[in-house]
């Protein structure tokens, strides 16, 4: 009989210690931090030990999470509210520059607006390529990571150089019945840390975000 044939055996009668309950007091085991040999019930309630305390690890993880989430989710909520009294374009885009540095500690913000008959001498209005529209009409969600469009990089002006991480959203028109029309511009959003906007972070307020302020603008285009 080998140890996989003890294991088996043991799983396939649960009641053998209840049945030879003096075993586990004198069934010797490593101690697993280290030191002398431990009883079995020793062992057993170490690891217990252990597993609560990794439970209790992964509980507070949540917790922290939670309360991340919740935070940002009154940011969205502020945005909303500051998005709603605006009375024209150049209003509308103070309030949501200001509150994407102020709340949203997000260094450099850049928007470029085409929807068809929008013009301005803004910024936001400035000519883009035709492959920046298609880039961003592909855009399922949106997109975070390194800085490596050009074109994209170069509308944070002079700050293009120190900007490390970027995300880019799509900005859609409203369609009928909840479903989404053409795209009609991109938010960028910069920082000098590598690590704000990362391949693999969660995109669902980046996502609901935009379409705060795709809803906002469509009012002025």
């Amino acid at each position: 009989m080998n140890a996989d044939d003890v294991a088996r055996y043991l799983k396939e009668n649960p009641n053998f210690f209840e049945d030879y309950a003096e075993m586990l007091t004198q069934i010797s085991v490593p101690n697993p931090h280290g030191g002398k040999a431990i009883a079995l019930s020793d062992r057993q309630v170490l690891a217990l030990r252990d597993e609560n305390k990794a439970l209790r690890a992964k509980l507070a993880e949540l917790i922290h999470f939670g309360e991340e989430n919740d935070a940002i989710g009154d940011k969205i909520h502020r945005l909303a509210l500051a998005l709603l009294p605006p009375n024209d374009l150049a209003s509308l885009l103070g309030a949501l520059y200001y509150n994407l540095s102020e709340d949203f500690a997000v260094p450099h913000t850049a928007l470029r607006i085409w929807r068809y008959g929008a013009a301005g001498d803004e910024p936001e209005f400035a000519p883009v390529s035709d492959r920046i529209k298609e880039y961003a009409a592909g855009l399922a969600h949106p997109f975070c990571g390194p800085s490596g469009n050009v074109e994209a990089a170069a509308w944070f002006g002079e700050a293009a150089s120190h900007v490390r991480s970027v995300a880019h959203i799509a900005l859609i028109e409203p369609g009928p019945a909840g479903m989404p029309g053409p795209c009609f511009g991109v938010l960028a959003l910069g920082s000098e840390d590598v690590l704000r906007f990362y391949p693999d972070m969660g995109t669902h307020f980046l996502k609901r975000l935009g379409e705060l302020a795709s809803a906002a603008l469509i009012r002025f285009l």
